[in-house]
C-alpha cells in the first residue's frame, strides 16, 4: 500500500523539476546548469508479467552536458528487495532511452538514508558487473529551515526540507516558517505545497500542528484539505463562539464543495503529469460528489499512465 508520505516525497520534484537543481548543492553534486525537465512514464514493465514502477522519472536537460533521467525514489523503510530492483531500473532506462541515468532516494529517517546510500553491487567481490550508487536527501543532509525569507526563496526545497524532517524535534518551528512563507504566494502555488506536506507528515504528531497552522496561519486559503480542517474544527468545538445548529446547516453545502475542490484536483494532476484526460473519465469525476471517493482518486492521480487507472481498486503491483 502507497502511503501519503511516500507519494509526497517524490511527488514534490513533479510539481518543479527545476527542485533538483538545487538540491544538488545540498548533495554535494557538481552539475552544470539545467535548461528544463519533462516528467516522462513511470512503468517500467517488460514484456514479462512481471510489473515495475519508478516513484518519478525526469528527463534533465542540462545547458553544456546534454540530457539525463532522474529517478526520484521515496523510501520510508529498509527493503532489500531495492538491491534488485534499482539496478534494475537504472540499467533498463539506461537501455530505453540512451542516456545517463541518475537515482535519487528520499528518506525521512537516518537509518533508512544510511542504507539507501550503500553502494549495490552485482558480480563477484573480487570483480563487480554493475554497480549503482544512489544518492540520498534526507534529514542527515537536508537543511533545516527556520527562516521566513530563506524558505520564500525556494518553496519547493523548505517543503521538502519540511518532509524529511518529519521527526525532528523542531519541526513544529519548520512548519510554523512554512505557513508564514506561504502566506504571501498565489494560491495556485500554495494548494499543492500544503497538500504535499500534509501527505508527507502522515500520522506522525506534527501532522496535526500543520493541520491547526493551515486552519489559523492559511485561513484565506480553500481546498479539501483547509476544508476538511475547517470542518473537523468546527465539529470539534476547535473555533469558538460556533454554535452547533449553524455547523450542522452548513454541512451539506461543505461537503458539496469539497466534491468539487477534490474533483478539480484530480484532473489538475492528470494534466500537469501529461494524461489525456478521456470524456469519461471527466465526466465521472466532476460528477462524483463522495469526497471518500474523490480523494482515494487524488492519491491514484499522482501516479497511474491513463486516466482510466484511476478508477481501478486495486493496489499497484511491486509496492
Amino acid at each position: 500500500m502507497v502511503s501519503a508520505p511516500h507519494e509526497a516525497m517524490h511527488r514534490i520534484f513533479q510539481e518543479d523539476p527545476g527542485l533538483f537543481s538545487r538540491l544538488s548543492d545540498v548533495l554535494g553534486l557538481d552539475l552544470p546548469p539545467l535548461e528544463s525537465a519533462e516528467p516522462l512514464t513511470v512503468d517500467l514493465t517488460a514484456t514479462e508479467p512481471l510489473e515495475r514502477r519508478v516513484d518519478t522519472l525526469l528527463r534533465i536537460e542540462t545547458q553544456d552536458d546534454g540530457p539525463f533521467l532522474l529517478v526520484v525514489e521515496a523510501q520510508g523503510k529498509k527493503d532489500p528487495g531495492k538491491t534488485a530492483s534499482w539496478p534494475y531500473y537504472v540499467t533498463y532506462l539506461n537501455n530505453k532511452y540512451r542516456l545517463p541515468v541518475l537515482l535519487l532516494v528520499i528518506c525521512q529517517d537516518h537509518a533508512t538514508a544510511a542504507w539507501a546510500a550503500r553502494p549495490i553491487t552485482i558480480g563477484l567481490p573480487q570483480w563487480p558487473t554493475v554497480t549503482a550508487r544512489p544518492l540520498v536527501a534526507g534529514p542527515h543532509n537536508m537543511p533545516v529551515i527556520t527562516n521566513v525569507a530563506e524558505a520564500r526563496k525556494d518553496l519547493a526545497l523548505a517543503t521538502l526540507s519540511a518532509i524529511t524532517h518529519a521527526d525532528n524535534p523542531d519541526v513544529d518551528a519548520i512548519l510554523k516558517t512554512m505557513s508564514l512563507a506561504l502566506r504571501e504566494t498565489p494560491d495556485v502555488r500554495v494548494e499543492p505545497l500544503v497538500e504535499l506536506i500534509a501527505q508527507g507528515l502522515g500520522n506522525r504528531p506534527a501532522a496535526q500542528q500543520w493541520r491547526n497552522l493551515v486552519a489559523v496561519d492559511l485561513s484565506f486559503y480553500t481546498s479539501p484539505l483547509s476544508e476538511e480542517i475547517r470542518d473537523e474544527g468546527r465539529v470539534e468545538g476547535r473555533v469558538e463562539g460556533r454554535a452547533e445548529g449553524r455547523v450542522e446547516g452548513r454541512v451539506e453545502g461543505r461537503i458539496e464543495g469539497r466534491a468539487q475542490g477534490q474533483a478539480d484536483a484530480v484532473l489538475v494532476i492528470l494534466g500537469a503529469r501529461g494524461i489525456e484526460i478521456t470524456h469519461a473519465t471527466r465526466e465521472k469525476v466532476t460528477t462524483c460528489g463522495d469526497p471518500e471517493v474523490l480523494r482515494r482518486w487524488l492519491i491514484r492521480a499522482a501516479s497511474v499512465t491513463t486516466s482510466d487507472e484511476i478508477f481501478d481498486e486495486e493496489t499497484p503491483a511491486g509496492r
